[in-house]
């Protein structure tokens, strides 16, 4: 039990990140982090590689996450306006931080789903080519272009605002 704990705890914070960054919803990420702990915990006997169970970890995450993705689609929910609360509407940016970090998340958010995956294991979680091949259950090879494209595709994004972004930016003019 001590040893599972030992493999378990360290790896929470990382699970949770990934969780946020699948369904951008802190608490739909916390309650998946908790079923894929719990998950974990009932099957810790049935694990193939008794090694570091990181990447077990977050194949489980990955995919009770799909399964939500799934079921989620299945079914759509419908909130009236008089029913949404302040902060689903939306809110405004606090800071220019915030503005950029929100650039960032809306870029990668529009990454394809593998991609981003791939870019959110390797780069934000630090697994190995190894690790995010097994967890998302395809070859290193392919873990490998996802990854390049990803980059290159976010460094795009990055670097060349789309044009519908340039034709929200007022132009101030200054009067002599």
């Amino acid at each position: 039990m001590s040893d599972m704990l030992h493999q378990i705890e360290p790896v929470i914070p990382a699970l949770r990140r990934y969780a946020r960054s699948l369904v951008r919803n802190r608490a739909a990420a916390d309650d998946l982090v908790q079923d894929c702990l719990e998950r974990a915990v009932s099957h810790w006997d049935q694990r193939r590689d008794t090694g570091s169970a990181k990447s077990w970890l977050f194949a489980i995450l990955h995919n009770l996450a799909i399964n939500q993705f799934r079921s989620a689609s299945a079914r759509i929910q419908h909130v009236t306006i008089d029913e949404a609360g302040e902060h689903e509407i939306g809110r405004a940016a606090e800071q220019e931080q915030k503005l950029m970090y929100q650039d960032v998340l809306g870029k990668l958010a529009r990454l394809p789903d593998e991609q981003r995956s791939v870019l959110l294991l390797i780069a934000v979680e630090d697994l190995s080519y190894a690790e995010a091949a097994k967890v998302l259950g395809i070859p290193i090879g392919t873990v490998m272009s996802r990854l390049s494209r990803a980059r290159e595709r976010l460094q795009q994004e990055l670097e060349n605002p789309a044009d519908n972004q340039q034709r929200n930016v007022v132009q101030l003019r200054s009067i002599p």
